[in-house]
C-alpha cells in the first residue's frame, strides 16, 4: 500500500508510539483488503465503549494510548446511563469501570456523546461523498445509504486508529465498485413503523452482507423508518449499505442490474411477528437505534394520562433528551424510564429480565445474544400496550 513521506514517518515511529500503533493497525487492514493507499476521513464514530464488550483487556489497551484525536469523533453506546446508572440497576463496580473507560476516551479529544445515531446530534459530521470511519452497525448503515457518504464498519481498534490519524485504508465501501446493488428486493405490502424493522430482519438474513435495492411501490418511508430498516438489516444479517428506490441516493452509475430477484409480500413480515410474539414480556425497551426526537413525542402521546405496569425503557442520545425535556417529562410521568447514553442491547442491566419486548428488528436480533434475553417484536403500539398492562 502507497505511504505518503508523512504517513511512512508515521509508520516507522517518529511522531511518537501511539501514532505508530495506529498507522501500523491502518496498514495492516489496507493490505488484508488490497487497499492502494489511506484516504482523509472527515468524522469517526467508535466502538467498543461498553465496559461489558470491552472488559478490562480493552480499558487498559485505550488507557495506554496517548495524543489527540484529529477529526471531529464521538463514542458508541455505554453501558449505562452515564448520570442515572443506578436506576438502571447497574452495579458499583461496573459503573466504575465504565467511567474510567469513558474518562480514557475523554483524554484523547473524543467528544462524549455515546450513541449509536450520531447523524441526529451533529449534522455537519458526514455529508454525500464524505468518507468516514464509522464503527455502530446501523449508523453505517444510514451514513452509507441515506446520507450518500462512505465508510465500512469499522472495528473499535481501527475507528479510534482513524480517528488519531485522521485517515483510514482505501477499500471496501470507499469505492464505487463496492457500492454496486447485489438483490433486489421486490415488497408487495404496505409497510408502516415496526414493518420496516420486520422486513430489514427478514432481508439481512437473505442477502447476509450484500447490498440490497428495495422497490416498495407506493411506499416513502421516513428517516426514523429508513434508520429501521438499515439497523435490523444490519443486526440480522451484516448489511452495512442498501438502496430505497427514488428515496435514498441512487447506486453508482453503469452497475448493470442486481443478480438475485426476491418477492416478499405481507405474509412473510407477518411471519416475522408470529415467530417473535409480543406476549408473555417482562419488560419493554425502546430507542435501538436511539429514539429521534419525533419518536419520543409519539410515545410520549400514547403514554399520556397513563401508568405503566410493566419496565418500559426509551432509549435516546443524551443531546436529544436535553433538546425535549417536554417530552422527555412526559413520558418519565407514566413511570417509564428515558435513559441516555446506553441501550438495552449493550448494558448489563438487560440481563435480570427474562424477555423483552421491543418494536426494533435490530434489538430482535441482539437481544438474545449480547443480552442473553429472549425478545419479542411488536409495533409501538403493541409495546406501549404491553407496558401499561393491556391485553394483545
Amino acid at each position: 500500500m502507497y505511504l505518503s513521506r508523512e504517513e511512512e514517518a508515521v509508520y516507522q515511529g517518529e511522531r511518537g508510539e501511539t501514532l505508530r500503533r495506529m498507522m501500523e493497525i491502518l496498514v495492516a487492514l489496507g493490505d488484508i483488503y488490497g487497499a492502494e493507499r489511506l484516504v482523509p476521513v472527515k468524522s469517526v464514530q467508535i466502538a467498543g465503549v461498553s465496559y461489558k464488550n470491552i472488559g478490562e483487556a480493552g480499558l487498559e489497551w485505550i488507557s495506554d494510548l496517548q495524543g489527540c484525536v484529529v477529526v471531529p469523533s464521538i463514542l458508541n453506546p455505554a453501558g449505562m446511563d452515564l448520570c442515572r446508572w443506578q436506576e438502571m440497576g447497574v452495579s458499583e463496580d461496573f459503573a466504575e469501570k465504565q467511567q474510567q473507560t469513558i474518562e480514557a476516551y475523554r483524554r484523547l479529544g473524543i467528544t462524549i456523546d455515546c450513541t449509536c445515531t450520531p447523524y441526529q446530534i451533529y449534522q455537519g459530521l458526514a455529508g454525500p461523498g464524505d468518507h468516514l470511519a464509522w464503527s455502530e452497525s446501523s449508523a453505517v448503515s444510514y451514513a452509507n445509504s441515506v446520507i450518500g457518504a462512505r465508510t465500512n464498519r469499522e472495528g473499535g481498534p481501527s475507528a479510534l486508529a482513524a480517528a488519531l490519524v485522521g485517515k483510514t485504508a482505501l477499500y471496501g465501501y470507499h469505492l464505487d465498485e463496492n457500492r454496486l446493488p447485489t438483490h433486489l428486493v421486490e415488497v408487495e405490502a404496505d409497510l408502516h413503523g415496526s414493518d420496516y424493522g420486520a422486513l430489514g430482519f427478514l432481508v439481512g438474513r437473505i442477502v447476509k452482507d450484500g447490498v440490497p435495492f428495495f422497490r416498495l411501490p407506493g411506499q416513502r418511508p421516513s428517516p426514523d423508518e429508513l434508520k429501521a430498516l438499515g439497523a435490523a438489516m444490519a443486526a440480522s444479517g451484516s448489511v452495512a449499505l442498501y438502496y430505497v428506490q427514488d428515496v435514498t441516493p441512487r447506486p453508482p452509475a453503469g452497475g448493470g442490474q442486481p443478480e438475485e430477484t426476491l418477492h416478499l409480500d405481507r405474509k412473510e413480515i407477518a411471519e416475522v411477528y408470529a415467530r417473535f410474539p409480543a406476549e408473555g414480556a417482562d419488560a419493554v425497551a425502546l430507542g435501538c437505534p436511539h429514539c429521534s426526537a419525533e419518536e419520543l413525542e409519539r410515545i410520549a402521546g400514547l403514554l399520556q394520562g397513563q401508568k405503566v405496569q410493566k419496565e418500559l425503557w426509551v432509549c435516546t442520545a443524551r443531546k436529544i433528551a436535553e433538546a425535549n425535556p417536554g417530552r422527555v417529562a412526559a413520558i418519565e410521568k407514566s413511570g417509564a424510564h428515558v435513559f441516555c447514553d446506553t441501550c438495552m442491547v449493550v448494558s448489563p442491566a438487560t440481563e435480570r429480565f427474562s424477555r423483552m419486548l421491543t418494536c426494533s428488528g435490530k434489538a430482535l436480533s441482539y437481544l438474545p445474544g449480547l443480552a442473553g434475553v429472549k425478545a419479542g417484536l411488536g409495533s409501538l403500539e403493541d409495546c406501549i400496550n404491553a407496558a401499561l398492562g393491556r391485553q394483545q
